[in-house]
């Protein structure tokens, strides 16, 4: 049985994912409104032509303001997509991202419990909880302990596990995801957006060489449209409570992604190590199990992987 909804939120909508999440969402339904909330402009412009988005600056750090636009809204279903994301500047600025995520978090909870509202609401953690795995547990179930090695991961540990708390002690109606890897244009300190975004440069005569960090990790991947369907199905089909690991079969070193996307390129593409980019601590494998998310949804990933890197790659060359 699918929920139907009329009315949606989305926290961090001028964000990459909240923006991707926007359109995706109103490619699929015409009769649909969302109220997107944001702070910083970011993709703003993309989501000011449709007709179906009304765009509201707030910060969410702020409960008093936040309660009442809640209320006043009263959404059908929540999509949690705001955070300070970058992995690599969340250890330059622990107390930032600490003091922002987990209290955006909190007070979007708070506010839906104190006004006593029902709406789903959909937590979009990380596969970054998990930390380093060792190989005899991979892939990764959503029984995995979670053990975050990085601050943003911490945070991102936080919104998982009070999000359980206000399940479990208070009634919210919620869903977790935790989504691993997969390709996003919009957001360019991820690496495989970096690669993209600098090729792109070195086409047009800006760069003369690809900086790159850590080659050596292993991940799987999915792409944008896949992980967006996937946020739409958790929230429509998902089952309340419970926590879903959401991401794809191909399995790939950062080495090998990178050699993808040279391959595509027009030019001669020269590289070299950037100190800059390497993590105090990384993750050297990371492989998902997403049966639970397929049993209970149906969702399979369609695009396929060549394809979802010639599509990142042309994305960054219209966005860079």
């Amino acid at each position: 049985m699918s929920r139907k909804f009329k009315k949606i939120l989305i926290t961090g909508v001028t964000g990459s994912g909240g923006s991707y999440l926007a359109e995706h969402i109103i490619k699929k339904e015409k009769n649909i409104e969302i109220l997107g909330l944001y702070r910083s402009i970011g993709y703003y412009k993309i989501l000011k032509k449709y007709k179906q988005v009304k765009l509201k600056k707030v910060d969410l750090t702020n409960y008093k303001t936040l309660s009442k636009i809640i209320k006043k809204n009263n959404p059908d279903v929540i999509f949690h997509m705001a955070s300070n994301a970058n992995v690599r500047e969340s250890f330059d600025k622990p107390i930032k991202f600490i003091k922002n995520n987990n209290t955006i978090t909190a007070n979007l909870l708070e506010c839906i419990r104190v006004n006593d509202l029902n709406p789903i609401i959909l937590i979009c953690s990380s596969s970054e909880v998990y930390g380093n795995v060792e190989k005899k547990n991979m892939p990764i179930k959503e029984n995995q302990i979670i053990s975050p090695i990085n601050p943003y991961a911490g945070t991102k540990a936080f919104q998982d596990i009070i999000s359980q708390i206000y399940y479990k002690c208070f009634g919210l109606r919620i869903i977790i995801t935790r989504m691993f890897s997969y390709t996003n244009a919009r957001r360019a300190d991820l690496f495989q957006t970096s690669f993209a975004k600098q090729i792109s440069m070195i086409e047009k005569g800006k760069l003369k060489y690809l900086k790159h960090g850590n080659l050596n990790s292993i991940r799987t991947f999915i792409d944008i449209d896949d992980a967006m369907e996937a946020y739409w199905i958790a929230a429509t089909r998902g089952k309340i409570g419970e926590i879903y690991n959401i991401g794809g079969n191909k399995v790939i070193s950062v080495k090998n992604f990178l050699n993808n996307l040279i391959s595509l390129s027009k030019k001669k593409i020269k590289t070299k190590i950037d100190r800059k980019l390497l993590r105090p601590r990384d993750i050297n494998i990371q492989l998902v199990n997403s049966s639970k998310f397929f049993k209970h949804t149906n969702w399979k990933a369609k695009v396929k992987f060549n394809k979802s890197v010639q599509n990142l790659l042309n994305e960054c060359r219209k966005i860079y």
